[in-house]
Parts: structure tokens; C-alpha cells; sequence
């Protein structure tokens, strides 16, 4: 138990008199021994799983193929590449040279086990750079145009602040120039004479950009920008021909870029269209060769902005009739996502899902639902297209050929949808990997679903022609038949259509297995009412009603913050849940970016309850529907997705028989209201301002899980039950994300006799806010955190199906 020291904290005429305000006293002895203790009592605790985490760490393991080889992507005059080897924490970074020029044809991967390809040069060995270190996280990875300098960054931390070395690939030895506590982002200039990076105010905010001769003392860098707002973050990067270092600044709202040509690497960076409030904007600078007059290039600037586009837009400048500053808006519209219910679209009322048919749009647009547009990449020989429709992410493509005609003829572009065939009923995620060089002929991208690992295509938009170039091997007899998923939707209660994923082991989800439809479909299933609740024995007494079964065991997962799309991927970890009959489900709350900008908006700032409220209602229905049972099912979620669980734990204890929360955002007034703590300026977009708004200070008060925990009696009158979850919590205390503190006293309000929730906390010394690093460690963590779930999920014991 925590001893009680009452701190006051008064804003806007409410005082808050927090009890455990002083363990962020990290180095006070006081903290240092609760920490002790919490994982002292977590160990004992959880021993009895030891056997159960032992299993699953090795059903992980022994699904993995643990010595592998990327396919080699180039970049200039190599072929580079990862690869593991068994037994090793980390991976290597590896490169053979390019056969010529017109070498595209990647190395076929034919080595054996522990092996390289025939020539491998090692450029990195995260294994070695990582001895003598609890941590290791590798930041930025950067090669000068020739493979001869390759700039890294380490954080031993967790902290995220790195080092950035420079080594000498030819001579097999790091530079002395060492440039110390800097972001994970940096570049190094094409011809290996510069390196631009980032470093951070004392709020950990990345503000300022500076400049680094090669071969030279770090003490004489440069300043060469600064960002003053502190609303704003700043990044470094290069134009993607290579010829432009970019400033990127941008707050939640509003951005602006920077370019300084590398003509002149010590010169002023320059904005490209100057900052606007609200406005969002990036710019990529390209070209159609040889189109112009007298066989010159035709130059061009792709610019992906929001004005009167809240879903975004992409506008194509002919840089040959325009002259800076440019102004958004300016060129040819390529493609626009639809307005309807975004903020500045004029539209709100409308629902997100309505079709939007805009006749400037490609024929693959029109008639698209939460239509969001996420950019457009040009190359030597095709444009790619990115996009959102219907909850999830798409790629279509074009001929370079066939875009210079659109585009001098004044037409929609003739966009052709990218869409891998031979996986029926796969909620799929496609994006586009592996495309660095401009030069490439033929592009590649990645596929996935919740039931079928990873795959790496490469496309050529000449001939159509699609090739697998690798699929992630899952071991020890994995079918993908045996598995199967779903996206539908619940029209939750303000009458919004919420989307959500499921993934099961077919035959062990009775309801499911017997309405037979796999794959996206437009099944739409209602929130239940209370009387409904009530109906089904509900608010689910564990005390009265311990030997009651109805429906499957549910693990269910969220986020709902950012903009943030919770998209589906392969998990190997999934599968152990999975074979034990667990049903999976993910809901796309809003808050995140599923449906587009709209979704972002509806559940964010004033809005934000509407996140957890979407969580519940999903969950309410997939119960309702006896497709789960609210005495087995567990809800889990990190960083806002941890804000999440603790406010639906608060606002609907009696659905989740279990709670796992990892770096939990649960102190969230607290911490907005102390603009001196790390990024809290930055996240008053996303959450409101506190300090200065009395109304977005009462609305966080409504619902931030610390402060609102319930003793039993009170939530025994609400409910007519005083169940709680039980709660299992993993942070670390060099998360600069999320202090270790905002869990810490969540866990110890949880764990008072009033409230009388078992609650559990595991806190990591040397980690930061993505946990540990060393893919075993990792999987045992994995291992630990689903051993707790199956003990609330099957506290039977029940064993995994063959």
C-alpha cells in the first residue's frame, strides 16, 4: 500500500488533493522502494503462470524462423538487406555491390542458416554496437550517395536521446566526430561532407536544427533553424531526388517545410509556402523527363495540403510557370478525400461513411466512404497513390507515360487499384516498402492480414505483372485456413457506424463459425440498450453468476488518438490466444484515423469521450450478439490506448473481466496542465488547453482515469455490482512519453481497500516508452502479458488446440 502525502492542485476554483503526487520524486528514496515493492508484489503475483509464460514463450519461438534474409532493396551502387541469426537479440545490417547499372534483379536468397549472401559486407551489427547495454534502440541509419560514410544513432537509454557516430565503411571505423543527446533523426548529405540532425528543448521537444561538418569538432556545429513555437516539432530530412535538405515544422494542426538546395549546403533555408494556421502541408519535388520543350525536363512539385480539403488533397505545380512563394491550391488537382463530418469541410452533419463522388476525382475514387487521401510518390517510370476507403488502407498506380498524358490533357489521372487477389476473405492492410530509389522500375509493396503473415510484391505498372518476391514463414505447421476474420460494423449510440475487426480459430467461436461471412462485409450490429443488458443477466456478478458461460473468451484491443489507424497485420504472439479459443477484436474508435480526418475530429479535444464510449458499445454488442462473455473477456490498449482502458474501466467495469494497460496514459490533467513536463505544449491540440480553458479543464476532469476511480460502494450503486477488472500494468521509468509516475499512482488509487481492485503493476528500470529492446526479450515480455490474459480469459486452463 502507498503511504498518502496530500498535494493540492488548484485550477480555475477546483482543487484536486492528490495523495501520491510525490512519487514523481524518481530519485527519492520513498519511490525507489515502492517501485521495489509494486514488482516485488507483481512477481509473486504472477509466479504461478511461470509455466504457462514458459510455453507460450516457446509456441512464439518456435514459430519463428530465426535465422532470415530480407529481400535486398538498392540504393545507388548496392544491394542492401537485414538478417537475423539464431539466437542473436539483434539483427544485422548487410550489403553486397550492384552487378551494373541496370541491375535491378535483387540477389536471390539462397543462403543457409546463420549464412550471408556471397560477398556480404556487414555494415552494422546492432548485436555488438549493443554489448554491455540493458537497452539498445538504433535511431537514425543514413549512407552517403557512395556506401562510403553511414551515420547512426544509439540510445543505451530508453530515453530517446541518441548519439550520432559517423563510420568510415571503407576503412571499418567510426570517425571521432561524435555529436552527443540529440532526436533518433538525422541525415548525411549525398557526398558524406555534411550531416543536419535535431536536438531538444528541456520539454524533450525536437525545436532546433543544426548543421555538422564531417571530420570536425561537434562544438563548432551550427544552428542553422529554430522552432520558437512551442506548439511545434521540427525534423530534418532529404528531398527525395536527393538535391533539397527539408525542414519539416509542425504542430497537430498546422506545418510548414523549409528547403535549402545542396548546392549550397551552408546557405538559408527557405519556406516553401509559409505557415498558416490549420493549414497541414508537404511537398516532394519531381519531374516528367524529357517531356519539355526540346527534350528537357518538365519540373514539377507534388503538394499534399488540406485547404478546403480537411481529407486532403494533392495538387501538381509545373514549376516551369510558377515562381515562389507558392501558394496552396496552385497546379492541377490530382485526387481530393471527401469533407463530409470534418470541422473545416463545411459538411459536419453528414455522416463519415456517406459515398463521396467527386468528378475531378480518378475513376477508383468515386463513390470511395471515409475517403482520406495519404499522398501521392513519383518515380522515374510510375506515380503511386496512397489512400483511405471504408476503414482501410489502399494503393493504386499509373505509368509515368500515362500520367504526362493525363496531365497535359487536363483529365483524371488513370489510376489502376493495386489488389493482391489470391487471398479471399482477408481484411487486408496494403502499403507501399522498400522504394528508395527514384530510379526503379518497378515498385514494391507490402501485404498483410489479421490471418495471413506478411507479404513483399514487386509490381510493374507496364505490364501488370505482380510478383512475390517473400512471405513471412510461420513455423511448426501454421495454416492460414484455420484462422478467420472479419470486419463489420456497430452503430453505436449516437448513431455513428463504429468498425470493427475479428480474428478466430474457425470452429472454437460457435456464434461466428455459424453465420459463416468472412472477410469485409456491411453487417451492421446494434449497441444494446440497457433493458437489453438486463436481459442477458447482466451487469455480470461474477459473485452470483461464477459458473455462467455465455460466449467465447474476448480479447479486445484499441486506440483512438492521433490519427492513429489500428490497421490489420499478422501477429505470431496472436495465434497462442487464438488456439485457445480466444476471439480477437480490434475496434477502429474514433479518434483514430480509420474513416478519415473526421474520425480524428470526433473523437479528440471536447470530443474525446466519444472514443471510449465507441470502445464499450463495441464491446457491449459483440456480447450481446453471444459472441462473448463478459466474465472472459479482457480489453487491452498502450499510451492513449492505455487512457482508453482506464476510462472504460471506470465507465463500464462490468464487461472486462481483465484490463491490460502498458504505459498507460491514465494521470492525463495532470500532466497537460504542467506545460515544464516533456511535449505537454505540443498535445494541447490534441487533448485542449486546461491551463488557460476552463471548459477543456472540466471536460479532462470528466473522464481522466486517475481521478475518477470509484470506491465499490459507489460503483455498486451505479452498477448493482462492485466488480472491478483485474488490472495488469507494464511501464518504464525512463518513458519521457508517458512518466512512469501517471501508472504508477493510477496503480496505487486502484489498490486502496475503498476501491478494492486487484491491480498489478510491472515496472521495467532500463526501458523507455516501447519497452524492451531484444526481440527474446521482447518475446518473453509478449509471453508474460498473455500469460495474465489467458489467466482471466481461460481460468480453466484450457489448453491450445493442435
Amino acid at each position: 500500500m502507498a503511504e498518502r502525502h496530500p498535494q493540492a492542485r488548484t485550477f480555475h476554483s477546483d482543487t484536486f488533493n492528490d495523495p501520491y503526487e510525490w512519487m514523481r520524486g524518481k530519485e527519492d528514496p520513498r519511490t525507489q522502494a515502492y517501485v521495489a515493492a509494486q514488482n516485488d508484489y507483481c512477481d509473486r503475483r504472477m509466479a504461478h503462470l511461470s509455466g504457462l509464460r514458459k510455453t507460450l514463450f516457446e509456441e512464439l519461438r518456435d514459430r519463428v524462423k530465426q535465422d532470415d534474409v530480407s529481400v535486398p532493396t538498392r540504393l545507388h551502387g548496392y544491394w542492401y538487406y537485414g538478417r537475423t541469426r539464431e539466437g542473436s537479440q539483434y539483427g544485422l545490417q548487410c550489403r553486397v555491390p550492384v552487378r551494373g547499372e541496370d541491375d535491378w534483379e535483387p540477389p536471390k536468397i539462397s543462403a543457409g542458416p546463420g549464412e550471408g549472401l556471397p560477398g556480404e559486407e556487414v555494415v552494422f551489427d546492432a548485436n555488438a554496437q549493443a554489448e554491455g547495454h540493458d537497452f539498445f534502440s538504433l535511431g537514425t541509419l543514413d549512407l552517403s550517395r557512395d556506401g562510403r560514410y553511414m551515420l547512426y544513432g544509439v540510445d543505451t537509454r530508453g530515453d530517446e536521446r541518441y548519439d550520432l557516430h559517423i563510420r568510415d565503411l571503407d576503412e571499418g571505423r567510426d570517425l571521432p566526430d561524435l555529436i552527443s543527446s540529440v532526436s533518433s533523426g538525422g541525415i548525411i548529405t549525398p557526398d558524406g561532407r555534411w550531416v543536419f540532425y535535431t536536438r531538444m528543448d528541456r520539454a524533450w521537444r525536437p525545436c532546433a536544427v543544426w548543421r555538422h561538418q564531417v571530420g570536425t569538432d561537434a562544438g563548432k556545429d551550427v544552428r542553422v533553424f529554430e522552432e520558437g513555437d512551442e506548439h511545434f516539432w521540427a525534423g530534418v530530412g532529404l528531398s527525395y531526388d536527393e538535391g533539397s535538405v527539408m525542414i519539416a515544422t509542425s504542430s497537430k494542426t498546422t506545418s510548414e517545410i523549409l528547403i535549402l538546395p545542396l548546392t549550397d549546403p551552408t546557405g538559408e533555408f527557405v519556406p516553401f509556402i509559409p505557415r498558416k494556421e490549420g493549414v497541414e502541408y508537404d511537398v516532394n519535388l519531381s519531374r516528367f523527363e524529357g517531356a519539355g520543350q526540346g527534350g528537357r525536363d518538365i519540373p514539377v512539385a507534388v503538394v499534399y495540403h488540406n485547404v478546403g480539403c480537411p481529407n486532403f488533397c494533392v495538387d501538381l505545380i509545373d514549376m516551369r510557370d510558377h515562381r515562389p512563394p507558392y501558394r496552396l491550391g496552385e497546379g492541377v488537382r490530382l485526387a481530393q478525400g471527401s469533407p463530409y463530418g470534418c470541422e473545416g469541410g463545411g459538411q459536419v452533419g453528414e455522416p463519415v461513411d456517406r459515398p463521396y463522388d467527386d468528378p475531378g476525382n480518378p475513376a477508383i475514387l468515386r463513390g470511395a466512404r471515409g475517403l482520406a487521401i495519404e499522398g501521392v510518390g513519383f518515380h522515374r517510370d510510375f506515380v503511386l497513390l496512397s489512400y483511405r476507403s471504408s476503414g482501410l488502407p489502399h494503393l493504386a498506380v499509373t505509368t509515368k507515360k500515362e500520367a504526362l498524358e493525363d496531365f497535359l490533357q487536363g483529365r483524371p489521372w488513370r489510376f489502376r487499384p493495386i489488389e493482391p487477389g489470391q487471398q479471399q476473405g482477408a481484411v487486408y492492410s496494403i502499403g507501399s516498402v522498400d522504394n528508395p530509389s527514384y530510379q526503379a522500375p518497378r515498385l514494391r509493396y507490402a501485404f498483410s492480414s489479421y490471418t495471413h503473415p506478411s507479404q513483399l510484391h514487386e509490381l510493374d505498372p507496364a505490364t501488370g505483372r505482380d510478383v512475390l518476391l517473400k512471405e513471412a514463414e510461420v513455423l511448426g505447421g501454421f495454416d492460414p485456413e484455420r484462422y478467420a476474420e472479419r470486419r463489420l460494423w456497430v452503430r453505436v449510440r449516437d448513431g455513428a457506424l463504429v468498425p470493427v475487426s475479428l480474428v478466430w480459430r474457425r470452429g472454437m467461436v460457435p456464434g461466428l463459425d455459424a453465420d459463416g461471412v468472412y472477410g469485409f462485409d456491411d453487417t451492421v450490429i446494434p449497441s444494446p440498450s440497457p433493458s437489453d443488458l438486463e436481459a442477458l443477466g447482466w451487469p455480470g456478478n461474477r459473485e452470483e453468476g461464477e459458473t455462467r458461460r455465455q460466449g467465447s473468451p474476448l480479447f479486445i484491443t484499441g486506440y483512438g488518438a492521433y490519427e492513429v489507424s489500428s490497421d490489420p497485420s499478422f501477429s505470431i504472439a496472436r495465434l497462442s490466444l487464438m488456439d485457445r479459443g480466444v476471439l480477437y477484436a480490434v475496434a477502429h474508435v474514433r479518434g483514430g484515423g480509420e474513416m478519415g480526418r473526421a474520425w480524428y475530429e470526433q473523437g479528440r479535444r471536447l470530443h474525446k469521450r466519444r472514443t471510449f464510449e465507441d470502445f464499450v458499445d463495441v464491446t457491449a454488442a459483440l456480447q450481446a450478439r453471444g459472441w462473448a462473455d463478459p466474465m472472459r473477456t479482457v480489453a487491452n490498449g498502450g499510451s492513449a490506448g492505455g487512457l482508453l482502458m482506464g476510462a472504460v474501466a471506470n465507465m463500464a467495469p462490468q464487461l472486462y473481466a481483465g484490463i491490460e494497460a502498458d504505459v498507460p496514459f491514465v494521470d492525463a490533467l495532470t500532466s497537460i496542465l504542467n506545460p515544464d513536463l516533456p511535449l505537454t505544449v505540443t498535445e494541447w491540440d490534441e487533448w485542449g488547453d486546461p491551463l488557460h480553458d476552463p471548459k477543456a479543464y472540466a471536460y479532462m476532469k470528466s473522464y481522466s482515469p486517475y481521478e475518477n476511480v470509484e470506491d465499490a460502494s459507489e460503483r455498486r450503486r451505479r452498477l448493482g455490482t462492485d466488480h472491478f477488472p483485474t488490472v495488469l500494468v507494464t511501464t518504464s521509468m525512463n518513458d519521457t512519453r508517458v512518466l512512469y509516475v501517471e501508472p504508477l499512482k493510477w496503480v496505487a488509487r486502484l489498490q486502496e481497500p475503498s476501491v478494492g481492485a486487484d491491480a498489478m503493476i510491472k515496472i521495467e528500470a532500463e526501458a523507455g516508452h516501447a519497452g524492451i529492446t531484444g526481440r527474446y526479450r521482447q518475446w518473453e515480455e509478449l509471453a508474460y502479458e498473455n500469460a495474465f490474459c489467458l489467466s482471466v480469459l481461460r481460468p480453466d486452463g484450457g489448453a491450445a488446440a493442435s
